[in-house]
């Protein structure tokens, strides 16, 4: 083998050792990017997961420990609007037994809740005197969904994305997940009912 021919055999296996380096470092950055993201997943308490009430505090679940909590996401101009009057009934009927309550407005389903937080609180209090805490509006499913629904939606034994407004998480007093329920079943359901006095 002449020289030309000997530098060209060196200069390819030079490169190959130098790309097959490159796609293995790579590669293990790639696997160490998914560990961490994964390792930080796990290590966020989803009771620490902060949002804003509607009047601008931050608050989380933690603030609730203690209480058992329906978690329902609201809407200003849907079918299901009314229920406004049945959960606050509810509340009222069950709360100085530690029941509580939490409204999370959202616009995901056919623009039934265009107002901002204001106008959303001013229509809750004028039209059915709620008086269970409220949150800021937020986002309950797609890509700017917000991590405390995107918790509930695929980490706990009732997985699935939120299908319309006033869908309903009930968690026990240790904030973990005992039931959810689809938009059509009441605040007054006899089956809600009953699980809330089971938890209470």
């Amino acid at each position: 083998m002449d020289i030309k021919s000997l530098l060209t055999v060196v200069v390819g296996l030079g490169l190959l050792l130098l790309t097959g380096c490159t796609v293995q470092a790579e590669y293990k950055s790639e696997a160490q990017a998914k560990e961490v993201a994964q390792m930080q997943t796990q290590a966020v308490d989803y009771k620490e997961i902060p949002f804003e009430t509607i009047t601008g505090d931050t608050v989380s679940l933690k603030d609730f420990e203690g209480k058992v909590v329906l978690v329902v996401n609201t809407a200003s101009k849907c079918g299901f609007t009314k229920q406004y009057a049945g959960l606050e009934e509810l509340y009222r009927e069950k709360k100085d037994e530690g029941l509580v309550i939490i409204g999370f407005p959202a616009d995901n389903f056919g623009g039934q809740e265009p107002g901002g937080n204001e106008e959303i609180l001013n229509f809750c209090v004028a039209k059915f005197d709620v008086t269970f805490p409220m949150m800021a509006k937020i986002s309950v499913k797609g890509n700017d969904q917000h991590a405390l629904y995107k918790y509930l939606t695929e980490q706990w034994p009732f997985p699935g994305e939120i299908g319309w407004n006033f869908n309903k998480f009930l968690l026990d007093k240790k904030g973990n997940v005992a039931a959810r329920y689809e938009s059509k079943v009441a605040p007054d359901d006899p089956q809600l009912l009953a699980k809330i006095d089971e938890l209470l």
